[in-house]
């Protein structure tokens, strides 16, 4: 007796189709398996890209540089507010624009100040910066323009504001020219800013910047909070991190005081505590597919009994074990096939709804992880339809035709 491809799969079609309920049922098992990797491994792919591109929005080849020494006694509440034996100054800043491989620099401060206009009055955020933070953080403006290039050691009486500061102290008035109040200080606004997101944990529509020396003078200090730097291109970034750590040291009397980190670290980090998180949300999803496969060895034990009597007939007709383990297995082949398809549409509905209620989220399922749950689904099917296989195999086709 022999079998071809077209027989196989017109017998298992039929099988199938004989038992709608069986079918159905453990179509949803694979299904529901292969779509929760799908779903849950777009979640967390989508978390990732969402970090990532989060930080990369913070600038091209970004190096941080944070007083104090953190590499081994571990950031603390202390040296993340600047509080070190020895600040950075904003000659120190400008010394580390000596190297051919830096791009640009900024000095930063931060502090809190109420700003008021015309009776209007809030508690804000005031950063002091330079006019090259603009394009180390790909900032865009409104309206106006930035701090104006000058010696960082200039105090000029300028402010650009955010979106809701304008909102909150203008309203509808003109806020471009119009002059506002922080502390004690009178500043002139000259641009309002475009973007959005967060910048040292502040939201920048809510934030006041003004030239880092008039902010030193603001909150009374000689320091500066970080200094940001850009290397030129991507293969800088580690001299131009050497070159900072060697000036600094050479100009703090030989001591390493200073954290330098760069963007790649931090990336690197994220994404492989980000990835890990998706390999066991993938994994924990991929439970499911074993509680498929045993549902499917279950239910065709059950249909080997219920389906002795057509066992026997082909045995009885000169068909080999052989052959019977080859219909069953192609049985359960098929089977999971259409789950698998079903669960990786279903998955992708899924993805789709995420995407849809979390814009900001790319929740996209990574090719492995949709690969690998097809694969999965499949292969599972069939090993834990072996034993039911083999032992349908085993039948007596005379016992068989008797349904004993």
């Amino acid at each position: 007796m022999a079998l071809h491809s077209a027989d196989i799969a017109r017998f298992s079609w039929g099988a199938l189709r004989g038992y709608p309920t069986r079918t159905v049922l453990m179509l949803v098992a694979m299904a529901i398996g292969v779509s929760a990797v799908v779903v849950l491994t777009s979640l967390g792919e989508g978390a990732r890209l969402y970090v990532m591109d989060k930080f990369a929005s913070l600038g091209t080849n970004l190096i941080i540089v944070i007083p104090g020494r953190s590499e081994t006694a571990g950031i603390n509440p202390s040296t993340m507010m600047g509080e070190t034996p020895r600040d950075l100054t904003l000659d120190d800043a400008l010394a580390l624009t000596r190297s051919y491989k830096v791009r640009r620099i900024s000095p930063i401060n931060v502090g809190s100040a109420r700003v008021t206009h015309a009776g209007r009055a809030r508690d804000t955020v005031i950063l002091g910066t330079s006019a090259e933070m603009l394009a180390i953080r790909h900032w865009e403006l409104a309206q106006g323009k930035f701090i104006p290039k000058m010696d960082l050691d200039r105090a000029t009486s300028v402010a650009v504001i955010g979106k809701k500061i304008r909102d909150e102290l203008f309203g509808a008035e003109r806020a471009i020219g119009k002059w506002l109040r922080i502390g004690d200080r009178r500043f002139r606004v000259i641009g309002i800013m475009g973007s959005e997101g967060r910048s040292i944990g502040v939201d920048v529509q809510e934030i006041v910047m003004i030239p880092v020396a008039s902010a030193q003078q603001l909150f009374n200090t000689s320091s500066v909070f970080r200094i940001l730097v850009e290397a030129k291109t991507r293969e800088a970034i580690e001299p131009v991190k050497q070159f900072i750590i060697d000036t600094l040291q050479k100009r703090h009397q030989g001591k390493k005081d200073v954290t330098v980190i760069t963007q790649d670290a931090v990336l690197a980090t994220f994404d492989r505590i980000l990835g890990a998180l998706t390999y066991a949300v993938g994994g924990i999803a991929a439970i499911s597919l074993a509680v498929a496969g045993i549902l499917i060895m279950n239910v065709m034990l059950v249909a080997v009994s219920q389906r002795t009597a057509e066992i026997g007939l082909l045995k009885a007709l000169g068909a080999s074990p052989r052959h019977i383990i080859t219909l069953i297995l192609a049985e359960a082949f098929l089977l999971s096939s259409l789950g698998a398809i079903a669960g990786y549409l279903l998955g992708q509905l899924g993805s789709w709804i995420i995407r849809y209620a979390f814009p900001v989220l790319p929740a996209y399922a990574p090719a492995w992880a949709v690969l690998i749950s097809l694969l999965v689904a499949i292969v599972t099917g069939l090993l834990f339809s072996l034993m039911p296989a083999r032992r349908a195999a085993r039948l007596d086709p005379v016992q068989a035709l008797s349904r004993r």
